[in-house]
């Protein structure tokens, strides 16, 4: 079926839904939740997993607590 045919089907649908008070009306934690989701989803689906928050640690470069100096 024809891209443009099938989007005007759906568009009539969802207008009827949400005329007959049927159609979820999403709160704005729930379009959070969904659009944090929707940057994850691509991650997990190719193994990677979302991402974790990064964490600072000290670089090689860094001098250490009692002074000696990096190599």
């Amino acid at each position: 079926m024809d891209r443009n045919k099938v989007s005007e089907i759906a568009s009539k649908g969802g207008k009827a839904a949400h005329a007959a008070g049927t159609a979820h009306q999403f709160t704005s934690e729930e379009a959070r939740d969904a659009g944090r989701k929707g940057g994850v989803a691509p991650h997990v689906r190719r193994g990677r997993g979302p991402r974790k928050p990064t964490v600072a640690t000290p670089s090689s470069n860094d001098v250490s607590s009692e002074g000696a100096k990096p190599v």
